[in-house]
């Protein structure tokens, strides 16, 4: 979504590098790329103005000229506005005190509403919430049942008392949606569920009756909070829509859809500026899974390319299989060979995470990357999988017995080439080499090592520790080995000769000889 405004920002920044001192030439002409690049993502006018205004007054002042990198303040100064932009803090769902939490969902017509509402009611149960999904747009056709399939893929029950209009009866909608929602809110009740989500009808435009509508349902229900489903690849006309309906029903927060577009993104730039009201969630995918919770501070990280970590480190929390993990630890801190096997259950962790593409665009500097990374075929790793599943267990565990016949015989089994085998073998081998290596306390290779841990590679004219024995092949010498070294370590160690460390061996100590105060011998123990 933000792909052209990073892309902008990013190159702006780069022209900063290296300055000592920034002039004020120098701070107008940033302000006036920024303008440029936010004008150009389709963030409305009043916002761009304000926003520009406020880069120029703080990059003119003593935070700036005041510091040991200006380039990089001035990145952290529109960081900070940016974060101010898209609504200062991250803000969550109020919880109600007593009773069921309301929920209702408000927007135009295909902004997304229908399948937010389901994809919400899982993110709310995955938290530990018992959320019901109540079918009030009895407008548009079969928006009953797709809330209800919706329903039904999140495991969240669905009240829907009539079936709305079909495509036979568009102007004779079933039931009225005021009595549905106010009866929907009564059901969760006795049925003890903890939070309701109202799903609402909308329109292709703003008008009176959707408007009254909506303002009705908000009145017979009373919602803990009004959400604002707001489709951001609308550009421009966002703002006047969230203007109308802020003044009809007054939300409480805002809602992107389809953030993993390829539109400019203003709209998200824009709205939670003019109207005030916070974004709370957006939608960055299709699937149900595809939704999370809105921070600023982390969405401005990601305009500016500085990644979002953060939110990876979450994802893997929460996908990552804990079992596993501290098997796969263990392993790491006894040494032992890193396998195939092991390559492919921790490929399998990363599959649940979701799409590579995404976590990678996540990571600090992936626009620099990011063309290489809109050419990756997310299909390379079902190729991979089938590589790996197509080795025997033996092969897997010791890959170094795989031959030219195996290897052909493994890549008729994936339907992959020859050449792909080898190409993974060869990965698989150094990957394995630097496990080893860090195992050993070795560090990255051709990194130093940290302190207390062993270097990434020898210094130069340093002496390297003596190489231990390796055990015999020969079970029976190998067992005399072992034998001998027992007793070694029993007898204990060697005895030390007594005597001085500068070289007087045996003999009594005379402080006598020495050209000392007198009474100084007694501290020395030598004469009584």
């Amino acid at each position: 979504m933000f792909n052209s405004l990073s892309d902008r920002l990013t190159a702006t920044f780069k022209n900063l590098r290296g300055k000592g001192r920034l002039t004020e030439a120098d701070v107008d002409a940033t302000v006036r790329e920024i303008r440029r690049a936010l004008l150009d993502a389709d963030v409305a006018v009043p916002v761009v103005r304000e926003f520009t205004a406020r880069v120029r007054e703080r990059a003119l002042g003593v935070e700036v000229s005041g510091a040991l990198n200006p380039s990089q303040q001035i990145v952290k100064i529109v960081n900070e506005e940016l974060v101010e932009i898209l609504g200062g803090e991250t803000r969550r769902i109020r919880l109600a005190k007593t009773g069921p939490t309301i929920i209702m969902l408000a927007g135009l017509q295909g902004a997304g509403k229908t399948t937010l509402a389901g994809k919400l009611s899982k993110f709310l149960k995955a938290q530990g919430h018992s959320p019901m999904l109540v079918a009030c747009d009895l407008q548009r056709p079969n928006a009953v049942t797709q809330l209800q399939v919706v329903g039904q893929r999140a495991g969240v029950p669905v009240f829907a008392p009539h079936p709305g209009a079909t495509s036979s009866e568009l102007d004779h909608p079933a039931g009225d949606p005021v009595a549905v929602a106010r009866a929907g809110v009564e059901e969760a009740k006795r049925t003890l569920h903890d939070v309701v989500i109202v799903d609402t009808a909308g329109r292709l435009g703003v008008d009176a009756e959707m408007m009254e509508q909506a303002r009705q349902i908000r009145r017979a229900i009373v919602p803990n909070e009004v959400l604002f489903v707001i489709d951001s690849m609308i550009g421009q006309d966002a703002v006047n829509t969230a203007m109308a309906f802020d003044e009809g029903v007054n939300f409480t927060g805002i809602v992107l859809s389809k953030l993993d577009g390829d539109a400019r993104g203003g709209a998200a730039l824009s709205v939670a500026s003019v109207t005030g009201k916070p974004v709370m969630f957006a939608s960055t995918g299709e699937g149900l899974d595809d939704f999370e919770l809105f921070h600023p501070d982390r969405m401005a990280s990601r305009i500016l390319d500085m990644g979002d970590v953060l939110t990876l480190i979450e994802q893997a929390e929460k996908s990552w299989d804990k079992d596993e993990a501290a098997r796969m630890a263990k392993k790491f801190a006894d040494q032992e060979d890193f396998t195939l096997e092991d390559f492919l259950a921790q490929m399998q962790q990363i599959r649940n995470m979701g799409s590579m593409k995404k976590m990678l665009m996540m990571m600090p500097g992936a626009q620099n990357i990011r063309q290489q990374l809109e050419q990756f075929d997310e299909r390379e790793i079902d190729r991979v999988e089938a590589i790996v599943r197509s080795m025997t267990p033996h092969e897997r565990v010791a890959p170094k017995i795989i031959n030219g016949s195996r290897r052909a015989r493994i890549a008729r089994g994936s339907g992959v080439h020859v050449s792909e085998v080898n190409g993974l073998l060869e990965r698989f081998a150094q990957a394995q080499k630097m496990m080893k290596k860090m195992a050993a306390g070795g560090g990255m290779p051709g990194m130093p090592g940290m302190p207390g841990m062993g270097g990434g590679g020898a210094r130069k004219g340093a002496k390297s520790a003596p190489k231990k024995k390796a055990r015999s092949g020969n079970p029976a010498k190998a067992a005399q080995e072992l034998k001998d070294a027992e007793a070694r370590r029993a007898a204990g160690p060697k005895a030390v000769p007594t005597g001085a460390a500068f070289g007087q061996q045996g003999g009594e100590f005379d402080p006598s000889q020495l050209n000392l105060p007198k009474g100084f011998d007694k501290f020395l123990g030598g004469s009584k």
